[in-house]
């Protein structure tokens, strides 16, 4: 699964030069010329990652980040300003309005990648390739395998990604929402209670290795993964 970035940068060369790069990389890029833009796109698109510039018309780049950080729904989503100004103080108020990273401007695609990587694996290992263990349970994104001590466990499209997903984000309760929203996506409207029927498809997966009681059910509140 492409991480989605999006690109919030109000001069069209940078934005395509940027997206071009990130395309080659394999990320899965999408623009905004300003804030309004913006925030539009990530409304409709929940983006994995934003590059932010700092200049930006009417509404500064400082200020929509602040303005996404401050949201539950947008706060948990990294940003990287993009900006000329190399200043300490600028990358000290970016960095206490809630930016990931600071990189400053003219740069070069392979150090934006680089940063873009490092910031992934970090806040959204769920997007990356990078292959996840837990005990002896072994996931591979790329090969879209599921192991448990060498034997393979067959799983369908979504129980994998419900996997993925609780395998980079262990101990932590998730509501049924919750994991629409981090799963399934924001713009995708169905019932709740597809997450349970989904889980219970999970569960019935990892019974025969006796593991399926990692996937716990905290009453009132959600789902929590424990290795």
């Amino acid at each position: 699964m492409a991480a989605k970035i999006l690109v919030v940068e109000d001069e069209a060369p940078v934005r395509d030069m940027i997206c071009f790069a990130l395309s080659k990389a394999d990320y899965d890029c999408f623009g905004a010329k300003d804030a309004e833009d913006a925030r539009r796109k990530v409304a409709e698109t929940p983006p994995d990652l934003i590059l932010m510039d700092w200049m930006l018309p009417e509404v500064s780049g400082i200020e929509l980040t602040r303005e996404l950080k401050g949201s539950e729904l947008t706060r948990e989503i990294p940003v990287i300003m993009l900006t000329a100004r190399g200043e300490e103080d600028d990358k000290v108020r970016g960095l206490e309005c809630g930016v990931e990273d600071y990189v400053t401007k003219p740069f070069s695609p392979r150090e934006l990648m680089a940063r873009i990587k490092v910031i992934l694996r970090r806040v959204a290992p769920d997007v990356t390739e990078d292959i996840i263990q837990v005990g002896k349970l072994v996931l591979n994104p790329a090969s879209h395998r599921v192991e448990y001590a060498g034997q393979e466990i067959t799983l369908g499209p979504t129980e994998f990604k419900l996997l993925h997903f609780f395998m980079t984000h262990q101990e932590r309760v998730y509501s049924r929402s919750r994991l629409l929203d981090r799963v399934w996506g924001t713009n995708v409207y169905i019932e709740e209670r597809t997450v349970d029927v989904h889980i219970r498809r999970l569960r019935m997966a990892m019974e025969p290795f006796t593991i399926d009681n990692m996937i716990q059910t905290v009453r009132g509140a959600g789902y929590r993964f424990s290795g």
